[in-house]
């Protein structure tokens, strides 16, 4: 198999090969090892590499009765812990910091038998919608390296998009999937809260803002990763009733019903959305009027705003609490220096968030997840941009260096209310590329973003469709349905990354 025939396959279509023996595991890991050496030098996807142990293990590796047997996959470089591996969230203050077990969802993948390749880079502790760590470099779009894949999933979405691999690890804690999805043109789905493993040593990510997954190139493999890794754990903190059916074989019936769909195109705090992210929505409208479906143009009602300070109270909270464990375990206490400024000033905000503040922000949550159950009462699925903007340049969103002296000075000298007001201006110029993914998180419902839109510029853009608590079936089979349109951009149309 050549290279080029290797990236135009997904990973069922690997899986079908292996168990008819047309090619060995060790064989397809070199074909994808290849095609990382060859990309890699201009993407930055992958940040640690295990090829020898790799290519060893799939001498011995058994493509019978597993699921994924022998298919290659890279893992994301935080929560996604293979155990002997190092896993240094993008943070040099956790360098040299070597995994003892495999996390719950690794060991899962490794019982469906897929290979290990090794981890792919993301931000420090996930903070970003972009993946341009100071401790491993920023990664680069393959559909134009002067731009960014998104974050914080950006170096598992660029490897997928570039054909190293068909489906890569990643997590979402306010889009972390869709986003750099939406800015890669591939298929991203963050599933209902409680859908899939967390821990060993936790039983929720973010008080359950964050879940872990994958990234794919079609839908059918996001379909059959759903099916693999869909769990019940008596000890995580959520819980959402097993599908009962296999998601692979589901996305394949007809909608048997006309579905009422609501959507938006309106920023939930206020801010500029492009005309691009516009008419990807409307074109996606106009398809589904087509297909026969109702639509309706409406709001959520949620307080958008007021929710995104809650998000970054929480925000502030977990990373001072991280600090906190990372001071006890190397003996010292850390400093600006240790760190980025993202983390660092949400470290400083969190030490002065009362345990009464912290409670009532998730309150609101709660508060809102009332009002998208009360919404989808009425309408089936709710639609948005995935992303306000198409993908900023690199170093776009990073900050100067005389603005990173600004906000330290200015997070010592604030009240604890204008602290958080602080975190929230850090993040705005962010938050106005990628307004529409966080509310997910914070309700707990199934999203997921749809490769349906390319700029002139030639960028990918993707529209954001969330459904019920529980209703991933019906994301999956609305974009299986999608990705036999015209609408569908597939990830292989860049005409960079041609390895032979």
């Amino acid at each position: 198999m050549d290279g080029r025939t290797f990236r135009q396959l997904d990973a069922t279509d690997l899986a079908e090969l292996l168990k008819q023996k047309e090619i060995s595991p060790k064989e397809l890991l070199e074909i994808s090892f290849r095609q990382l050496e060859e990309v890699n030098p201009l993407l930055n996807a992958v940040v640690h590499e295990r090829k020898e142990k790799a290519l060893k293990e799939a001498e011995s590796a058994n493509v019978e009765g597993a699921a994924f047997a022998g298919v290659p996959i890279l893992l994301k470089n935080i929560s996604q812990s293979l155990k002997g591996e190092p896993l240094t969230s993008g943070s040099a203050l956790l360098n040299g910091m070597i995994a003892r077990e495999d996390s719950n969802l690794v060991a899962k993948l490794r019982e469906a038998g897929f290979q290990f390749m090794g981890h792919t880079n993301t931000p420090e502790f996930g903070l970003k919608n972009i993946t341009e760590p100071v401790q491993y470099g920023p990664t680069r779009n393959p559909w134009n390296t002067a731009y960014s894949p998104g974050g914080s999933s950006g170096g598992s979405a660029a490897a997928v998009a570039a054909g190293i691999v068909p489906v890569a690890g990643a997590s979402d804690g306010g889009g972390s999937i869709r986003i750099p999805a939406s800015f890669s043109g591939i298929f991203g789905l963050k599933p209902t809260r409680g859908r899939t493993p967390v821990g060993p040593g936790t039983g929720r990510q973010w008080q359950g803002a964050s879940i872990d997954f994958i990234l794919s190139r079609t839908v059918r493999d996001s379909a059959a990763m759903l099916d693999i890794l869909q769990v019940f754990q008596p000890e995580a903190a959520f819980h959402i009733p097993m599908f009962d059916g296999k998601y692979q074989e589901f996305i394949q019936r007809d909608l048997h019903r006309r579905l009422r769909i609501a959507f938006t195109t309106a920023s939930p705090v206020g801010t500029p959305v492009s005309n691009e992210a516009i008419q990807a929505v409307k074109k996606t409208v106009n398809w589904l009027e087509m297909q026969g479906h109702d639509v309706e143009e409406k709001g959520n009602g949620v307080d958008g705003i007021q929710l995104m300070k809650n998000y970054y109270l929480m925000n502030s909270g977990e990373i001072s609490s991280v600090v906190r464990k990372l001071e006890q375990s190397m003996g010292r206490e850390l400093t600006a220096d240790d760190m980025e400024i993202e983390a660092w000033l949400l470290n400083e905000a969190g030490k002065n968030v009362s345990a009464a503040e912290f409670s009532a922000s998730l309150a609101s949550w709660d508060d809102a997840a009332a009002q998208m159950a009360a919404l989808h009462e009425t309408y089936d699925l709710y639609i948005t941009p995935a992303t306000a903007w198409p993908a900023p340049k690199v170093g776009e969103l990073n900050h100067g260096e005389d603005k990173q002296d600004e906000l330290q000075h200015g997070i010592k000298e604030s009240t604890p209310e204008e602290q958080q007001q602080l975190i929230y201006d850090m993040f705005l110029p962010s938050l106005t590329y990628t307004p529409f993914t966080q509310l997910a998180n914070l309700t707990g419902q199934p999203a997921m973003s749809v490769p349906v839109h390319l700029t002139d510029e030639k960028l990918p853009l993707g529209v954001q469709v969330m459904a019920g608590k529980g209703r991933e079936e019906l994301l999956l089979q609305l974009a299986f349905q999608l990705e036999q349109s015209n609408l569908w951009i597939h990830a292989g149309n860049h005409p960079s990354m041609e390895v032979n």
